[in-house]
């Protein structure tokens, strides 16, 4: 059974990995912070700046469902992970909200998510902009892994959009860096530029969480997974996932405090395929404020699969998933630092 070696798997993964870094119990590693400090960086209310990405680009990277326009209901936005497009909601996500009839848009980010994460985040700034103005409503963002930081960091130097936005929605996000990534980046090679940007030490993090973590008049549900082999520590709310602070209303919750005997759920699975990681987030969609672990039903942790998922092509569906990580991983250009931060992160 294909979820039997992967408990055993993610298991020996993520504990010989935390080890080898050094990485102790929750709250143990002191390279994850809680929060950075707002000295040097720019207020949280300054206008945010002009977008240096070109319009048609902005334009074409973001794709809705036709009732998106004039929406009935708030329109949720998927913001990919790293090495991914949207196409990795295709066969899960998109396939549930369908047979729902909710609608929705995804926004392409350039490289698959491998360059700039900054870059990226205007991507993203402009998407919450279309959406809010074709829909009419308010915006319900859903980010996997990096994808969840690029909502935050558009939300943190562009306070228009706070304004816009309804949910905040995260699987497995890197909202403090993780200090597993250090072994996608050996000295000798490098890595992708956002790759960089998610470890716990690095400038697009202290950037992203300055002054404050959340904003209020937001929901912010973050699920995480105790046995995610990219993202650590994660083993409980004050791991890197979580959010605290701010003013927003705020759920950090792991699979396993609705299931305790899962552990299967792993970085891919908690965004693509998870029974729980999707009821946790149609709960978020469904009600006012964030997720609530107590509305999750006890049968959920029985199933195999989140809505949308056909178990006919699941295999293939994930076998192509993997492949495009893999390959991208590979192939992208490496870079020896992450980018230098833009001027507007910081007070002058």
């Amino acid at each position: 059974m294909r979820q039997a070696r992967v408990k055993a798997a993610m298991t020996a993964v993520v504990t010989m990995a935390m080890l080898s870094l050094g990485v102790g119990p929750a709250g143990a590693d002191p390279t994850v912070s809680v929060g950075a400090d707002a000295e040097g960086y720019a207020p949280v209310d300054r206008p945010g700046p002009a977008l240096e990405v070109p319009a048609a680009k902005l334009a074409a990277s973001v794709e809705c469902t036709a009732n998106a326009t004039r929406a009935t209901r708030e329109v949720a936005l998927f913001v990919p992970g790293t090495t991914l497009t949207p196409d990795e909601f295709a066969w899960n996500w998109f396939n549930a909200l369908d047979d729902l009839g909710f609608p929705y848009c995804a926004v392409t980010l350039p490289g698959n998510a491998m360059t700039d994460a900054q870059v990226s985040a205007e991507y993203v700034v402009y998407a919450i902009r279309h959406v809010n103005r074709i829909s009419g409503r308010k915006v319900d963002i859903l980010g996997h892994s990096q994808g969840g930081t690029e909502p935050r960091f558009a939300l943190r130097f562009w306070p228009d959009l706070r304004q816009m936005v309804d949910e905040y929605i995260a699987f497995g996000a890197t909202n403090h860096g993780s200090p597993l990534i250090h072994a996608l980046c050996p000295p000798a090679l490098g890595c992708a530029p956002s790759l960089h940007q998610q470890l716990p030490d690095s400038e697009y993090i202290k950037a992203m969480n300055s002054g404050q973590e959340t904003f209020p008049g937001i929901s912010y549900t973050n699920i995480y997974t105790r046995t995610d082999e990219f993202v650590q520590p994660n083993l409980d709310d004050t791991g890197t996932s979580s959010l605290h602070g701010g003013g927003g209303r705020i759920t950090n919750v792991a699979i396993q405090d609705v299931c305790p005997a899962d552990l299967a759920s792993e970085h891919i699975a908690i965004a693509t395929y998870d029974p729980v990681g999707y009821a946790l987030a149609l709960d978020a969609l469904t009600h006012d404020g964030p997720a609530d672990p107590a509305r999750i039903a006890p049968s959920t942790c029985r199933r195999t699969f989140m809505a949308g998922v056909d178990p006919v092509t699941f295999a293939t569906d994930l076998a192509a998933l993997d492949a495009t990580i893999a390959r991208e991983l590979a192939l992208h250009p490496r870079v020896q630092r992450e980018p230098a931060p833009k001027p507007y992160v910081f007070a002058d």
